[in-house]
């Protein structure tokens, strides 16, 4: 299955919201490093009951618009 998110990184509440045909997240991670990303990556395990492992960036790595893969759903 394949998800299009906007990440909004280093937001003061971390939460999520639909909007149109993406799913906005928002995570306390900065953009550095990666960290976002692996928020991110949490964040969609969690809101899909998979493991972070069956989680994985398609395209869009230093992006804000970023196409996520889940594996098992």
């Amino acid at each position: 299955m394949k998800i299009r998110v906007r990440v909004h990184p280093g937001a003061r509440v971390a939460k999520t919201e639909q909007r149109g045909g993406e799913l906005h997240v928002w995570v306390n991670a900065p953009p550095a490093d990666g960290k976002a990303n692996a928020s991110v990556i949490e964040v969609l395990a969690e809101l899909h009951h998979v493991p972070k492992s069956a989680v994985r960036i398609a395209s869009g790595h230093t992006s804000r618009t970023k196409v996520f893969e889940l594996d098992g759903i």
